[in-house]
């Protein structure tokens, strides 16, 4: 099976020389790394290719390993695989052949045209000139996405074997929300699938960061948690999941995709936040069986 990324990672683990904490952080949207391969093929520029990024992301929370947790970072980008997606959510409309029915063709996020393998970019934006056969989407499937969460899950187990219980925080950014009359748009919106995949107390701990911050919050709406956050999140058997999406107006220009003067204000507040969330004793949680909780 022939490879876009044969000669450079598709994404990235980066550890920290200690491990002191069970929070483990996702930037699966922040690749940046376009394949030629994968340009020839779509009908759009440079920086509209660009526009389905969560831009940046990694970088504002590379300071997770230097703190003590480890930080999972996609270097392929979502235009070219959506690793928050199932496996196999593919739109038949896009492939040569005809998909059988092992595929979901029929979820919302297809119909979106933001399946595993997107269709179109932000403001419904057509990617592909021609269509794709199914080997391109084994390529991307079985040789990144599979591999890609296999690291992640060996994250979660290394933080449930050495602690007894993990915390998943599965980071993004989101567009500015424009919202009318008098109610103001969020800043921050964090999603725990209405309270099934992680603890109230660290979704409370990390709106009072935000807060603290001036920054306006709102839970699950519009954006309760994607498929890293369903999947993993399993606060009874003691692995939490949370997700995080921060409204690119207050780092970035959302046209240029350029870093702006509230990058680095942005990155120092999420250091306390990281720092908050390494603090916190998952294991006191009250209700919430553990390994360590059970000897």
């Amino acid at each position: 099976m022939r490879s876009d990324y044969a000669d450079r990672p598709a994404f990235e683990t980066i550890r920290p020389r200690r491990l002191v904490a069970p929070v483990v952080f996702n930037s699966a949207h922040s690749g940046r790394v376009y394949p030629e391969r994968f340009l020839a093929m779509t009908r759009l520029d440079h920086l509209s290719i660009r526009q389905s990024e969560d831009a940046w992301v990694d970088e504002l929370f590379m300071r997770a390993p230097h703190l003590g947790a480890p930080l999972l970072r996609a270097h392929f980008p979502r235009a070219y695989l959506d690793a928050n997606r199932e496996p196999w959510e593919l739109d038949p409309e896009m492939f040569a052949e005809p998909l059988s029915d092992r595929f979901n063709t029929t979820s919302p996020r297809v119909a979106a045209g933001l399946g595993t393998i997107a269709r179109v970019v932000a403001e419904n934006k057509p990617i592909y000139r021609d269509r794709l056969t199914l080997e391109d989407a084994r390529m991307r499937v079985e040789g990144i996405y599979h591999p890609y969460h296999q690291a992640l899950q060996k994250l979660l187990g290394d933080a449930m074997n050495m602690f007894g219980v993990a915390l998943l925080i599965d980071c993004h950014s989101m567009p500015r929300i424009s919202r009318s009359g008098d109610r103001p748009s969020p800043d921050v919106v964090l999603g725990d699938r209405y309270g099934t995949t992680c603890a109230p107390a660290i979704v409370d701990l990390v709106e009072t960061v935000f807060v603290a911050a001036g920054l306006r919050v709102a839970r699950n709406r519009p954006y309760a948690g994607g498929f890293a956050t369903r999947t993993y999140g399993r606060p009874q058997h003691g692995v939490h999941a949370l997700q995080i999406e921060i409204s690119r107006h207050l780092y970035m220009s959302e046209v240029t995709l350029t870093k702006t003067a509230g990058f680095e204000p942005m990155r120092a507040l999420l250091e306390k936040l990281i720092l908050a969330l390494i603090g916190f004793d998952l294991l006191a949680l009250a209700g919430v069986p553990t390994a360590k909780a059970a000897e």
